[in-house]
Order: C-alpha cells, then structure tokens, then sequence
C-alpha cells in the first residue's frame, strides 16, 4: 500500500495495492501495521456507510472535541469528490481544504484527522460511501461548515447540489469558532 501525507499535516491518502484477475479484485483496506508505521495509531470504533445518487453533497461536517473524530473513508461503489478542512485553529494550514476523488475504480482512501471538517460531492448515482470512525457519533458535538463558503472558496464542480436541511445551516468559516 502506498501512503501519501498531503499538504495539510495528519491528512493522508492511501493508494492499496490491488490484484485482479478474471474473477474479480481482492485487495486490504485497512491494515494495522501499515498505519502504525505510518505514524498513525488509531483505534477505530464505528463504521459508517451512506448510499447516494448524483449530486448530492454531504457536509462539511465535523464533532467537536472531546467527541472529536478521526475518520477513514473510501468508496465501494460510484465516485465523490472528498474534500477536508483543517480548522485546528493553530494550524498553519487553518482555513486550507485538499480534495480528492475516491472512486470504485482507484480504490483509494483518505484518512481525515481530528480537526478537520469533512465532506463529499457525489459524482455518480448508487455510490456506497465507508468511513471508519475513532470516535462514536455523539449528536451533542456534531457540527457544520457551509459547504459554499465563500472564504474557504471549494471548488466543488457542481452549482445546485442536493443538500440536508442541517448542511443548508452550515456556519460560515468568518462566523466560526474553532474548539481545535
């Protein structure tokens, strides 16, 4: 498995190595000691799977601490445009999102840290979106960044996405606070 850090410090993509052959593909999702060597100890405590069609768009959602969230997400079938967004206020990369696009075909994972508020774009209908969480849900700390901010300026590739009437709430980047 290939690990890559992105720009924004703790956010990592993971490229696994995947064999396939005229039955199918077969490849690890997650494997413990690649973390570990990676630098990421992480105990992963729930598992999250949504089904969307095209167009929707989910977040940006995070939970403040101390129910804060690491989560690793992939997609098992269909395609998204993953975006995060650091909002560790100490950060030097505050304010600063990375997006990329996981698919079924690619295979890809992203491990998004606490302190980052995450969300996805679906790019096809029917896709199955996982995420591993080190953290429960706790609906007490749950919280949301608009997802068209105008400061954090994402460039989410559609104009008129099919939203939850919590995401249409989102703070504004200017309005928010950060707990990180």
């Amino acid at each position: 498995m290939e690990i890559i850090e992105s720009e924004l410090k703790g956010l990592f993509v993971f490229k696994p190595k995947v064999f396939e052959d005229e039955r199918g593909y077969f490849f690890e999702s997650y494997n413990q000691t690649l973390f570990k060597q990676a630098g990421l100890n992480l105990n992963f405590v729930q598992d999250n799977q949504s089904l969307s069609q095209k167009g929707v768009l989910r977040g940006l959602h995070f939970q403040n601490p101390p129910h804060a969230q690491g989560k690793l997400v992939r997609v098992i079938t269909g395609a998204v445009l993953d975006v995060a967004v650091d909002i560790r206020k100490n950060s030097p990369t505050y304010g600063k999102w990375f997006s990329l696009e996981l698919t079924e075909k690619n295979k890809w994972m992203m491990y998004i840290p606490e302190g980052f508020a995450h969300g996805f774009a679906t790019l096809q209908d029917n896709t199955i979106f996982s995420y591993k969480c080190t953290n429960f849900y706790n609906k007490a700390a749950e919280d949301c960044l608009l997802w068209n901010d105008k400061d954090l300026n994402i460039n989410w590739n559609l104009s008129k996405p099919l939203l939850s009437e919590k995401d249409l709430q989102g703070k504004t980047f200017t309005n928010f606070s950060s707990l990180y």
